[in-house]
Parts: C-alpha cells; structure tokens; sequence
C-alpha cells in the first residue's frame, strides 16, 4: 500500500491549539466499523455506546517535564534535551539540538539555582544520544526544572494549565514524553458513570516516545521502519480482558497506545497474556486487530503510523470520509482536539 493514500488536507485552524474548557465537552465522531455510518455528539454521550459486560483498555502512563535547556560546561554553547527514556542509573536516551558538535565526553549542565549536569557518553542510530546524569534523583528534580513537552504542532509556550491537562487523570507511572490523548476526555465523573453501567477498566502502560510524531517517509507503508517504546501488561489486566471478551462483552482501546500493547500481547485467538518489554509492531492495513473490539482515538497526523493504525478498524474509504466529515463539522484536530469512536 502506498503512504499517498492515507494523506488528506486540513486547515491550520483546526488543529487544537488549547483543550477543551472542560474534558468531557469536547465533541465525539462515533462511527460503524463495518458500514461507515456516522453521527455526532458530545463526548459524554460516550455512555450510550458502552454496554454491561464491556471492558474499558486505558493507558496509564505519565508525562514527565522531559524537555530541558542547558550549556556546554567546556564552551558555554546553548543545548535543548528532550529526555525520552530512562535506561537506568542514571543513564537517560535524549535527543539534543544543536548535536552536531555533542561528542562523547561532552558535559551539560541543566538548570539554574539547582544544577543536574550530564555527560554524552554516545550517539545512537536513530541520531538520540545517551546522557549519563550525576543526580539520582533526576524525576524529582524535572518535577520542579524541566518543562513539559507539548506536541511540536501546538504552537506556543507551555503554561502551568497544561501540567494538568496535558495529563489523563488516571496517569500514574511516569515515563512518556506525549500524552495518550485520547483519554484526555475523561473526568472522574464521567469514569464513576461509565462503572456505574457495569464496564469494566482495565490498565496497561505504554510509554509515548517522540517517535510517534514522525511521519511515514517510504512510498511504501511496508517499508517503514517502526519506532520503539516500552510497554507492561500485568496479569490482573489480562485476565479481566480475556474474561470480558469471553462471557461475549468488548475489549474497547482508549488509544492507539492500547491497541499496540494488546495486539503485541495477543494469540492468534486474541487472547492476551500478560508481558512487559518493548514493542516495534506496525500495524496497518490489511492488517485487523484481533484483540480489540472498538477505538476511541484522537484525529491523527496525515501518513503517520497513527492514522494507519485506525485503518486497521475499518475501511480506508470510510476513514478517509469520516476525516471528510469532520473537517466539514470543523471539529478540532490532534492532541487537544475531538476524538472518534469506532464500533
């Protein structure tokens, strides 16, 4: 298949540049997977599409200040970091501008009043670097020094409102860069609801990298080479998954994020098992998903690997006409924006 298919056109306008005033007063485009059809909502009318017996997938990672502004100890020169991974004791994946000069045994120091310094002991394949920081506490001292990392199509300065709501409300296990956004439209009201119906939630974690901004650069899709991030599954989440879908309830994925972590985890039967690791799975068309049975998902980068994951769920043509409609109801895009579901 060919990248050029899945491209589409959106007006500058529409992409979210702040969240909704509320999370649940974003707008929701609920789709058919097997016929197209379409209506509109408001994303609290979620509701009247999860039954008894379902079973709710959230990913409960965390956003962490991961981007950093320091200096050359040795010439002083200006350097940007955004910490991706932490690869333990100390030992951080970064990407780093300017890093043409950034050879090993470089040392930055980051902050001001409270100083973390690092030193570049190598550079990797994919042009990240690894940064040997001499602080043990380094996620607590980026809670108070480093900044949040907003997606690079939102075009302004954080501000201390985003440290919230650039954050889902059940995130708690620190290490991603981007926000699943899709669980950005609950509340713990709408939560409370959604149990009240006799839904299940089950978690897992996945930990957003930057690479999930980069568009697919080959012709074609199958060529591409797919980035990589960490995931877990534990044994209670697998279990509740494979129990709901078993007694004839579904497995719905709040995100792309779930989705990958569930289709690595699964057997040809989709059932899950529980597992941590790092994931690399692409998926795209004619690829199905076999452990998931609906998607509540954000609108996504034209020919990146998210949007290829939604086609997945459905027909390209009828991806490509729900996009249609959504511009034309100019609903809003990518991180902050509206959402769809696909049933």
């Amino acid at each position: 298949m060919l990248i050029q298919d899945f491209d589409y056109h959106l007006p500058d306008d529409l992409i979210a540049q702040e969240p909704s005033p509320q999370r649940p007063s974003s707008r929701m485009l609920v789709m058919r997977r097997t016929t197209g059809g379409c209506e509109l909502r408001n994303f609290s009318g979620i509701l009247d599409y999860l039954r008894a017996g379902d079973c709710l997938v959230m990913n409960d990672t965390r956003v962490i200040p991961a981007r950093l502004f320091g200096r050359r100890l040795e010439s002083g020169g200006r350097v940007e970091a955004l910490l991706c991974e932490d690869l333990g004791g100390g030992l951080w994946r970064a990407l780093l501008k300017p890093g043409r000069r950034l050879r090993p045994g470089v040392r930055i120091a980051f902050g001001k009043a409270v100083v973390a310094t690092a030193a570049v002991e190598g550079r990797n394949d994919d042009n990240s670097f690894d940064l040997r920081f001499d602080r043990a506490d380094l996620l607590e001292w980026l809670s108070e020094h480093g900044e949040l990392p907003l997606p690079p199509y939102i075009r302004r300065l954080p501000r201390p409102s985003d440290l919230e709501r650039y954050q889902t409300i059940y995130a708690s296990q620190p290490g991603a860069v981007a926000a699943p956004t899709a669980g950005l439209h609950f509340d713990r009201e709408i939560l409370r609801r959604i149990e009240g119906r006799g839904v299940e939630i089950a978690y897992l974690t996945l930990h957003v990298g930057p690479g999930t901004f980069q568009p697919v650069k080959s012709e074609r899709i199958e060529e591409h080479r797919m980035h990589e991030e960490r995931y877990a599954l534990g044994e209670e989440s697998a279990g509740r998954i494979n129990q709901c879908r078993a007694r004839g309830g579904r497995a719905i994925a709040v995100g792309t994020t779930c989705v990958r972590v569930l289709e690595t985890c699964a057997d040809r039967e989709g059932r899950v098992r529980a597992a941590a690791g790092r994931t690399r799975l692409f998926m795209h068309p004619p690829m199905r998903p076999r452990a998931v049975d609906g998607l509540l998902t954000n609108f996504h980068l034209p020919r990146s690997t998210l949007m290829l994951l939604v086609a997945t769920f459905c027909s390209t043509e009828h991806l490509l006409a729900a996009y249609e409609l959504a511009i034309r109801e100019r609903m809003r895009f990518y991180s902050y924006g509206d959402c769809m579901l696909l049933l």
